[in-house]
């Protein structure tokens, strides 16, 4: 009885230290169980990616993945939501995507489900990326980076290449960060 006590007041407190941003379940892209984002990327550098196969920037897949490839192993991911918001340019299912991002970009970065990201509809973590920048996406592949401790630290819309400068700069810098 008292081992389970000790951790439930264990599993408590970690729960207490995750951010409210990491606060959320999303399933994978595809998948039917919904996971944790505390649980997955608590302590790391996220890029938080609303995506679309049907898009003039879709071609941005390719360099997410780069992204993700080379500072994965320093505590970073990509994480992707692909979203139908703009002009329906991700129509199709979940496996569809899934299939799409696999087979014409080589995706390995998380991609989670479907996700709505602006005005009313927009799921709560996207309202709470939106509030924390003053910027809500304007079209498909807006990035929000969001550094170790759970806060965003800026926002970077659709333009913003994912090889850019300023953008690998300060995922350098929060990498570096500990």
């Amino acid at each position: 009885m008292r081992t389970l006590l000790i951790l439930l007041l264990f599993a408590s407190s970690q729960t207490m230290a995750c951010s409210a941003l990491l606060s959320h379940e999303f399933r994978p892209l595809a998948g039917k169980t919904p996971d944790s984002l505390c649980r997955r990327f608590e302590g790391q550098v996220v890029l938080i990616v609303n995506t679309a196969s049907k898009c003039g920037f879709t071609p941005q897949y390719e360099g997410l993945e780069a992204l993700h490839a080379k500072y994965k192993e320093r505590g970073f991911s990509v994480v992707g939501f692909p979203s139908n918001d703009f002009l329906g340019q991700e129509p199709g299912s979940e496996d569809e995507i899934k299939k799409f991002c696999t087979l014409t970009y080589g995706v390995k970065f998380p991609m989670l489900e479907k996700t709505s990201v602006k005005g009313d509809n927009a799921h709560p973590m996207f309202k709470q990326l939106a509030a924390a920048t003053g910027q809500e996406p304007g079209w498909n592949f807006h990035k929000y980076l969001v550094g170790r401790d759970g806060k965003v630290v800026k926002s970077f819309g659709s333009r913003t290449k994912p090889d850019d400068a300023d953008l690998t700069a300060e995922i350098e810098r929060l990498i570096a960060q500990k």
